[in-house]
């Protein structure tokens, strides 16, 4: 979740259209723009002004929200929550923070229900091949070291409860990773704070995963433009949210070469190895944005075929960019139509 965690999980970029309401507009709430750093990549949040009294003090507490969630989640900080629980080379229960142990449950929720495609313990895989912080140069690892790897991950390894929250590992070489999920629950707790502080209508939005309440300054839907995931900052579709959420995952930026052949950061945990299927980038729609942060991930690794089929399975709002004879292919299933702005 530093400068290289940044790449560990490619999205679509996302872009709010029409940022601000002109101001000559009587009765026209003004809506109000705060932006940082976190996480290794930027956030940005639009919120409608009325009730807030200070915008500098509103500004600081968020930084503070969000560097508490790098605190628990980073892997990249030797002192973090998850980082002190890798390091415990034991299989005795270690407690943990309710924040920490809500993001594991929904990581292992997601693991089950995929069959292990996505796998929160996959972290000795992504850094075998050179993607994870254990920073050494990208290679194509032989069978055997993946063998290895594969004896020391499993989500099935790993057990928690909540009175007291703790967690524990079944084999002490577990190793967790919540860098698929841990931006979309920082957006969730950024959300949060804002409706503790009764602000009701805002886009919070942290390295392309992005949640919603209430509407803009115009009355109008939040209004979110996904591009085509080639860098051509083209729009392919433009989605309306009310109360919902949106994540996108993608390997079209992080992914290395030898001999010719591209290599995907993207990591199947079943066979050990990156994903080759031709599935470039995908978005979920949810009201929870861990939630859709985490599907996202899991669907990046079952591909066009397996994933498209659980989304419908699952009733999921999902759009999928598949890259066919150099072109890219839409794919989306009936429940992210609905939220497609006509025209579009």
């Amino acid at each position: 979740m530093e400068e290289k965690n940044l790449l560990i999980k490619a999205f679509l970029f996302l872009f709010l259209i029409s940022g601000f309401i002109a101001c000559s507009k009587q009765n026209v709430p003004i809506e109000k723009s705060l932006s940082g750093s976190t996480m290794g990549t930027t956030y940005h949040i639009k919120l409608i002004a009325g009730n807030v009294q200070n915008y500098e003090k509103l500004h600081q507490q968020i930084d503070s929200v969000l560097q508490r969630v790098n605190l628990q989640m980073s892997t990249y900080i030797d002192s973090s929550e998850i980082s002190r629980f890798n390091s415990f080379n034991d299989t005795a229960w270690f407690k943990i923070s309710k924040d920490f142990y809500t993001v594991l449950k929904e990581g292992l929720r997601i693991s089950k229900l995929t069959g292990g495609a996505y796998d929160i313990t996959v972290g000795p895989l992504v850094n075998l091949w050179g993607f994870g912080p254990e920073m050494h140069e990208y290679q194509v690892p032989d069978d055997k070291q993946i063998e290895e790897r594969k004896k020391i991950i499993g989500y099935k390894n790993l057990r928690i409860k909540e009175n007291p929250f703790a967690v524990k590992k079944l084999i002490p070489e577990i190793y967790v990773d919540l860098s698929s999920i841990a931006k979309g629950f920082g957006v969730d707790k950024v959300s949060e704070f804002l409706d503790e502080n009764k602000i009701k209508n805002y886009m919070v939005e942290i390295g392309g995963e992005v949640r919603t309440k209430g509407r803009k300054g115009n009355n109008d839907f939040w209004r979110i433009g996904i591009q085509y995931p080639d860098g051509s900052n083209r729009i392919a579709k433009i989605v309306k949210l009310y109360n919902l959420s949106m994540a996108t995952s993608g390997d079209y930026y992080n992914f290395f070469e030898l001999n010719g052949k591209k290599y995907s950061h993207t990591i199947d945990p079943r066979t050990g190895k990156p994903v080759t299927h031709n599935l470039v980038s995908v978005s979920v729609i949810e009201p929870n944005c861990m939630v859709a942060d985490g599907l996202a991930t899991a669907l990046l690794v079952l591909g066009p075929v397996e994933g498209f089929t659980f989304a419908l399975k699952e009733k999921l709002p999902v759009i999928m960019f598949v890259k066919e004879k150099g072109k890219f292919v839409e794919k989306f299933t009936p429940d992210f139509k609905s939220l497609i702005e006509k025209n579009n």
